[in-house]
């Protein structure tokens, strides 16, 4: 059995510059989102690198 990848790639908590400025739920529902913008494609080989760049870039984003 594999254990769940967070956000960053580590297992656990979250961890890197957003899990400073973010809460948990914050970035998990910015990789969920991202990870379903990508859902009904067809290659899928770099559809983690894509979410991983498209959370980065919607928590960087200012909110408001």
């Amino acid at each position: 059995m594999h254990a769940k990848r967070t956000p960053s790639g580590s297992h656990g908590a979250p961890q890197g510059p957003h899990s400073a400025r973010h809460p948990v739920e914050e970035i998990e529902a910015a990789v969920a989102t991202a990870h379903a913008s990508f859902s009904d494609r067809r290659i899928r080989d770099f559809v983690p690198v894509l979410v991983e760049r498209k959370a980065r870039a919607a928590l960087d984003a200012p909110s408001g």
